[in-house]
């Protein structure tokens, strides 16, 4: 399995990198590209840890000869939030990096799937769809939204408030991947209830725990490390998938399988060729279907705002 990460210099693309060097299976390629100098410096440090992952580096302007062969390319490229910004605020810089990664992608690995980290993932995905359009080779089971960061933020705060083993939480996450378009399926988590004040606390800092780091890190950064870790845990049931696994779950932004809106976030069946089924999110309660209803114009917009970017 040869896994291309663009944007691998930065505190996500290092975070992400670090945890496939430990965790692909042995003989797997790990391909390193960012446009700063310093990218073959990570690989070299990299590749000094003694797992049987093969690292390779690759800087500047063109990121071609990191994705060829790739049968999974991760793109973490772009700026990251700071105090004040909204994820919207990220659109025009990170936009135009996702649309030159994702062509390059196109003529150089059109068989890969591709998970979309960069924000604002709910517009960077739509860019995407529609670059690989243009190129003729969108296969929309090969597209991915990483959201699973909103999955394992449910998960460890419904673990801490409600004094569970936090490996036996499970929380799906639908809709997408900021503020109120997250939307945990709080009334799913097998084994406890929540209050209604319950509910919407934790509904709120869920959609919210971007920016409770951001304010942490006091203006240095915004969340990598637990980003690092989300990408890794899609990753890695993708390449468990492509290898033939059975039964792999991960809730992922895609295009396709929804009535809300032309990508969506939702439980998914992975497989050899990426999603294999998108699978229903089962039944809300009322706070979640009346959030789902106040989050789809936004949502939508956000869908509309990526397509038009690429076709303006």
């Amino acid at each position: 399995m040869k896994v291309a990460v663009l944007g691998a210099a930065g505190g996500i693309g290092q975070a992400l990198a670090l945890l496939l060097k430990n965790h692909l299976p042995a003989g797997s390629d790990l391909s390193l590209y960012d446009i700063a100098p310093v990218t073959p410096g990570v690989a070299a440090d990299l590749s000094h840890i003694p797992t049987p992952v093969k690292v390779v580096g690759f800087s500047g302007e063109d990121p071609s000869p990191a994705l060829e062969g790739a049968d999974i390319v991760l793109i973490s490229a772009g700026v990251a939030r700071k105090p004040g910004m909204d994820r919207a605020d990220l659109f025009n810089v990170n936009a135009g990096i996702v649309k030159n990664l994702i062509e390059k992608a196109a003529a150089a690995c059109p068989q890969a799937c591709i998970g979309i980290i960069t924000n604002p993932v709910n517009t960077t995905v739509p860019i995407a769809a529609e670059v690989l359009k243009k190129a003729g080779v969108y296969d929309k089971n090969k597209l991915f939204g990483i959201t699973t960061l909103d999955v394992i933020r449910a998960e460890t705060f419904v673990a801490e408030a409600k004094g569970l083993d936090v490996t036996q939480v499970k929380v799906p996450v639908i809709g997408g991947h900021s503020g109120v378009t997250i939307l945990p399926l709080l009334s799913q988590v097998e084994g406890v209830s929540f209050s209604d004040e319950e509910i919407e606390k934790l509904t709120y800092r869920i959609q919210n725990a971007g920016t409770e780091v951001v304010e942490a890190k006091a203006g240095g950064g915004s969340a990598t490390l637990s980003m690092g870790q989300a990408a890794c845990r899609f990753a890695l049931s993708l390449v468990k998938a492509m290898q033939g696994e059975a039964n792999v779950v991960e809730c992922t932004y895609v295009d396709g399988g929804s009535e809300h809106a032309q990508f969506f976030a939702q439980p998914v069946l992975l497989g050899k060729n990426g999603v294999e089924k998108v699978l229903p999110y089962g039944a809300v309660s009322a706070y979640e279907q009346a959030a789902m209803d106040g989050m789809l114009e936004t949502l939508r917009g956000d869908i509309e705002k990526g397509v038009e970017f690429v076709n303006q």
